[in-house]
C-alpha cells in the first residue's frame, strides 16, 4: 500500500548562486522556556541540515538545533518560525499537501482511521486542522459527518472549497466555533504548533463535551526512530515544518495534563515510524 509521501530523501539541492537572500532579520523567534513544561534548564540535542527540504528558502538558517528539556525530556527545535518566515515556507506546498492528491490511496488509509474514530462517535461534525490533502475529510464525510477543514495556506483552503467542503483559512487557537465538534483530529499537526498545550486547549474549547480528539506523528522514543538514528537516517531531525518530536509517555502526560483521556493507542499508516492516538476530552 502506498503510503503518504514521507518527508525525508529529498533530494533536492538549492543554489543561491550570486542571488543576495531576502532579507529575514528574525528567521527563528527562540524558545526561552521549554513548551510543554515551561523549564527553562534545556540543552543542545542535536543538529541537522534542512536545506535539502522542499520548502526551504534561503532567508531561513539550513541548520536546525534540536533541544532536550532537562525537566520533561521533550525534544523541540531551539525556536519557532517568525510570521516573516511562516509566510516564506506556507507561500507553496508539497504536493502531498494539496486536496485530492493521490486520493484513490489515501481514501484507503484515510478509512483505518476514520473506522476507529467512529467506534466512539458515530457522528456528527468532523474538523481536521492542517487537512493536507483532504483525504481524512473525505473518507469521514462517507461514514456519515460533516467535514469541516482549517488549513494556514490559503491555496489549500480554496482547492478544499471546490470538493464542497466547509474550509477556513483561520488560526484555530483564535477561532469562535466553541462546542460545534464531534470529532476533532490533528494528524501529524500538533508537531507543527509551536505551542501544543495551547494548541490541546483551543481544541478542547472546539469540540462537544463528549468529543474524540484523533492525533497522529511520529514516535520519537520507538525501535524503528532508533534504527533510523543508528544508520543516520532518521528523516525527521531535517523536517523544517516540525518543531517538536514527541514520546509516547511525553505525549500520554501532556494529553493527560491537558484534560483528555487516552482511548486507543496505534501504530500510524500515514507515515514511517508514526504512532495515532484516539483520546475523549473530560472534565
Amino acid at each position: 500500500m502506498t503510503q503518504f509521501a514521507p518527508p525525508f530523501s529529498y533530494g533536492v539541492q538549492f543554489s543561491m548562486g550570486s542571488a543576495k537572500p531576502e532579507a529575514a532579520p528574525d528567521p527563528r523567534i527562540l524558545f526561552q522556556h521549554c513548551p510543554l513544561c515551561e523549564g527553562a534548564n534545556f540543552h543542545v540535542h542535536r543538529t541537522a541540515d534542512c536545506s535539502g527540504h522542499p520548502l526551504f528558502h534561503p532567508a531561513i538558517s539550513p541548520t536546525m538545533t534540536w533541544m532536550w528539556c532537562d525537566g520533561c525530556a521533550h525534544v523541540f527545535t531551539d525556536g519557532y518560525f517568525s510570521p516573516q518566515t511562516q509566510s516564506l515556507v506556507f507561500s507553496k506546498a508539497n504536493k502531498h499537501q494539496e486536496p485530492g492528491w493521490d486520493m484513490e490511496e489515501q481514501r484507503t488509509i484515510s478509512a483505518f482511521i476514520v473506522d476507529r474514530v467512529a467506534q466512539y462517535v458515530p457522528d456528527g461534525v468532523w474538523l481536521d486542522v492542517g487537512f493536507g490533502n483532504g483525504s481524512l475529510l473525505f473518507t469521514a464525510q462517507e461514514w456519515g459527518f460533516t467535514p469541516v477543514g482549517v488549513d494556514l495556506r490559503q491555496s489549500c483552503v480554496e482547492a478544499l472549497a471546490k470538493f464542497g467542503v466547509e474550509a477556513h483559512c483561520v488560526d484555530v487557537t483564535e477561532w469562535d466555533q466553541a462546542g460545534r465538534f464531534s470529532v476533532v483530529s490533528l494528524a501529524d499537526v500538533l508537531e507543527h504548533m509551536p505551542y501544543p498545550k495551547r494548541a490541546l486547549a483551543a481544541m478542547k474549547r472546539l469540540m462537544r463535551p463528549d468529543g474524540v480528539l484523533f492525533l497522529s506523528m511520529p514516535s520519537f522514543d520507538c525501535a524503528l526512530w532508533r534504527k533510523f538514528d543508528a544508520e543516520d537516517g532518521c528523516p525527521y531531525w531535517s523536517e523544517l515544518e516540525h518543531f517538536h518530536n514527541f514520546s509516547r509517555s511525553r505525549l500520554d502526560a501532556l494529553l493527560q495534563e491537558m484534560g483528555f483521556k487516552v482511548l486507543r493507542f496505534g501504530v500510524s499508516m500515514r507515515y514511517r515510524a508514526g504512532m495515532e492516538i484516539i483520546a475523549r476530552s473530560v472534565v
